[in-house]
């Protein structure tokens, strides 16, 4: 259960089992899952496009100190606009929130990708952030509603699979348009892109949604809704706060703490922070890892173009691997027979996480080879595979009917909670230990300096992966 009250939604969102023999791609259910995997196919293709891009944008808007914000911008809107589409689904289903949030993050793009500065470039991501947090609420929602448990696993599992061809293509495409077009055009050209989910996901889901119409319930919980506001607005001040690093800092620092924590406390289920046994823990584990992960992802590029003089091709292509494996990792959760191991995956799946992150590390010694990074970035996303579509299933496992839009949204709260949180500390260290100006020193031509910036962020994510496998055991319901 979460804190708040529980919305009122179609009494039985799980679909009868008509089709026992059936599959995601059986009859009934083929044209819903090719839907919604082309619109993860899109978010994939963007992301692993823009972690390629990012460093030479943020050099070429003269931005480098406010690198970190670039993505987690993103991930601070995001959190308004999960608790908004958490509810929006429960209210009227999921359909609406899911093609507004992907207008929405059509318009992001396009402002990033005409931004003549970098706080422009940064509101383009939030704005981004808006849209992406409707849609990964209301893709959840999708699959509660419309798959039987038997197949969730699969779904979840094919989600990490349309994440394979973006992460083999997308560092290649978005490289050789940054050297050859410009970066502007990565972020430019994705929104094409948008308009094949439109046409495929449109039919399947009108149809799905007429064969299980939602109960409509109450109007929007204004509380939630405002504590969602508070925890946006209170992480964007503390990420502003930690990139000035002085007194004056300390002002917007304090309000930010004095929003985020109510907030999150609010918003959240009840002993998450405190990993509180079954649902809170499942839902705290969700942030750890996500956080982690792409808090070290997301300065993998730009430690090897850096650190390592590597074209942003090759730099892009050193998170492949990730992409590919975490496809396997997530397969592996899927097999049958898995659902007795739930827990033992998500603590395997961290500690592969977290060798993963202190392995890139090593390519920080100039006698490592570089495809070290791919080698160690490959074994982390087994291991994230595996964790974080086990943590899917056992959120759905754990929630009621009535709760299914409220927990995926509190699931996905937590993974945007750790990103903002985890990155921006990690932008913070990299400002405080001097990365932003020994990046522009190294991009005019200078030494790269000490690779000690790189080396603390990557520590520290591995640290928080390390601890969320000790609290894996936590999953576990009470009797």
């Amino acid at each position: 259960m979460t804190t708040a009250s529980p919305t009122s939604v179609d009494p039985v969102p799980i679909p009868l089992d008509d089709d026992p023999g059936g599959g995601v791609l059986g009859g009934r259910y083929r044209a819903l899952t090719l839907g919604i995997v082309s619109v993860v196919l899109v978010i994939a293709f963007e992301a692993t496009a823009v972690n390629t891009a990012m460093p030479t944008a943020a050099r070429q808007l003269n931005g480098l100190g406010l690198y970190a914000f670039a993505f987690s911008g993103y991930f601070t809107t995001t959190l308004f606009a999960l608790v908004v589409s958490g509810q929006w689904c429960d209210r009227s289903g999921p359909l609406r929130p899911l093609f507004s949030g992907i207008a929405v993050f059509g318009v992001g793009l396009v402002v990033a990708g005409t931004a003549p500065g970098m706080w422009v470039f940064v509101a383009g991501r939030a704005i981004q952030g808006l849209g992406g947090g409707l849609v990964i609420v209301a893709l959840y929602v999708v699959v509660g509603r419309a798959y039987p448990e038997r197949l969730r696993p699969a779904v979840f599992a094919a989600f990490s699979s349309a994440w394979v061809l973006p992460s083999i293509i997308g560092p290649l495409v978005s490289g050789a348009v940054t050297q050859h077009l410009g970066w502007r055009w990565v972020f430019l050209a994705v929104p094409v892109l948008i308009l094949l989910p439109l046409a495929v996901m449109g039919p399947a889901l009108a149809r799905s949604e007429r064969e299980r119409p939602v109960v409509r319930g109450a109007a929007f919980d204004r509380r939630r809704t405002l504590l969602a506001a508070m925890a946006a607005v209170g992480a964007g001040l503390l990420q502003y706060a930690g990139q000035r690093r002085d007194l004056i800092g300390l002002l917007p620092g304090i309000a930010g703490a004095a929003l985020l924590v109510p907030a999150v406390l609010g918003l959240l289920p009840t002993g998450t922070l405190r990993a509180g046994r079954g649902l809170p823990a499942v839902i705290l584990l969700r942030g750890m890892a996500a956080g982690a992960f792409l808090g070290a992802e997301a300065f993998v590029p730009l430690m090897m173009t850096t650190q390592r003089d590597l074209s942003p091709t090759l730099a892009g292509l050193t998170l492949t691997s990730g992409g590919l494996t975490w496809a396997v990792g997530s397969w592996l959760q899927g097999r049958p027979g898995a659902e007795r191991y739930r827990e033992a995956m998500i603590r395997g799946g961290l500690l592969l996480t977290a060798v993963a992150i202190g392995g890139a590390a090593l390519v920080l010694f100039p006698a490592v080879p570089a495809w070290v990074a791919s080698v160690a970035w490959g074994v982390g996303g087994i291991g994230m595979g595996m964790a974080i579509a086990s943590v899917s299933v056992l959120m759905m496992k754990l929630s009621t009917p009535e709760d299914a839009g409220a927990n995926s949204a509190a699931l996905q709260m937590s993974d945007a909670l750790g990103n903002v949180l985890l990155t921006g500390m990690a932008g913070v260290l990299f400002a405080a230990l001097g990365g932003g100006s020994l990046a522009a020193a190294h991009e005019g031509g200078g030494a790269a300096g000490s690779p000690g910036a790189f080396a603390v962020i990557l520590l520290s994510m591995a640290g928080v992966a390390l601890l969320g496998a000790l609290l894996a055991g936590r999953v576990r319901a009470k009797a």
